[in-house]
């Protein structure tokens, strides 16, 4: 594979084969060992914070495709493997086992976007439009469903899945490097504000926050604590509009993005951009433009979801915003999406 067989044009602004023509990992590239060795100095006091969710929340559905896992026992035969004594097969033995298994979206709650995550129909050079994704990669040679939508639904064969842009492309780089935290809810609340260049540049100046090529930004805006509420007690008051994001529909933020060397974004919102109406759209039939900038055409994955409040308090509790932030998804072949642990040390 090369990108004189995928692509003769690559999108305007996008960073298509800077990385090599078979590249699947985008900017993910710019965490080099060095990074990560500055990365690691941010880690004084040996304070761990989980940045994910519990993976049943949300307990509403914010998305009507994703759904909480459904927990179940394997079995052994036709017996449950819970409390499951072995000496019911090898008489004498004592031991007890437990055993389960889980049927998820795998990006129901905290969550990693994949770069195959959304494409784009593309005029990459052959004269026609195309499915096409992240360095050229194209629907049904690289990213496998069983339905062509381009050419009357027609049926396509198996196997399905990433072939290309899989979510297990990320979790082989092991995805660690320095964290940066903005600190959107410290300056705008928990309102739903979109926030753009200007005001963007108003908080990392405020905060004295610098993002240097291979950091992940984090943006905090407090929607993580709305959804842990909700999720203790089904009576409390909650809004899936109330809160912040980054406006993708701003060109100035695209340039910032795009010129900022950010290896990822992550969220603890819904979409890392301003919770998208799905009604206005740019002059390309874009609605959620930052996925589009990100996936599409600069090979930036996007974490969403993310559990960032208790890290972002600390953090301006002592007076600072970088800390090594590790995260790598599921390794699960073909996977578009994926669940995650993550940590923030400091």
């Amino acid at each position: 594979m090369n990108d004189e067989k995928r692509w003769r044009v690559r999108p305007e602004g996008s960073n298509w084969g800077d990385f090599g023509p078979d590249d699947q990992i985008g900017r993910l590239n710019l965490i080099t060992p060095e990074h990560r060795r500055k990365a690691a100095q941010e880690v004084r006091e040996g304070i761990a914070f989980c940045l994910s969710l519990p993976l049943d929340c949300p307990r509403v559905q914010l998305n009507p495709r994703r759904f909480s896992p459904q927990q179940s026992f394997s079995m052994r035969g036709d017996d449950p493997v819970m409390n499951y004594p072995y000496g019911r097969v090898i008489p004498g033995m004592k031991e007890v086992v437990c055993d389960d298994r889980v049927t998820l979206s795998l990006q129901f709650s905290t969550q990693w976007d994949a770069l195959c995550h959304m494409g784009y129909e593309y005029d990459a050079g052959g004269g026609a439009e195309e499915v096409t994704y992240y360095n050229g990669y194209r629907a049904h040679a690289h990213v496998c469903g069983p339905v062509d939508y381009m050419h009357g639904n027609e049926a396509q064969p198996g196997p399905y899945g990433a072939h290309a842009l899989g979510i297990e492309r990320m979790a082989e780089t092991g995805l660690q490097t320095r964290g940066v935290m903005v600190d959107l809810f410290a300056h705008v609340g928990l309102e739903a504000v979109p926030v753009g260049y200007d005001a963007l540049m108003r908080i990392l100046e405020a905060d004295k926050v610098e993002v240097e090529p291979g950091d992940v930004l984090c943006l905090r805006t407090g929607f993580d604590r709305a959804l842990l509420g909700q999720y203790a007690g089904s009576d409390a008051t909650f809004d899936p509009h109330r809160c912040s994001g980054l406006d993708g529909f701003d060109e100035c933020l695209q340039r910032w993005v795009a010129d900022s060397g950010v290896a990822a974004l992550v969220s603890d919102n819904e979409a890392v951009e301003y919770m998208p109406d799905f009604v206005r759209a740019d002059a390309h039939g874009i609605r959620v433009p930052l996925h589009h900038l990100c996936l599409f055409k600069l090979g930036i994955p996007l974490g969403e979801l993310f559990l960032l409040s208790d890290l972002a308090d600390w953090l301006r509790a002592n007076g600072r915003n970088r800390f090594l932030f590790t995260a790598p998804p599921l390794r699960l072949p073909g996977a578009v999406g994926s669940p995650v642990t993550g940590v923030g040390t400091v």
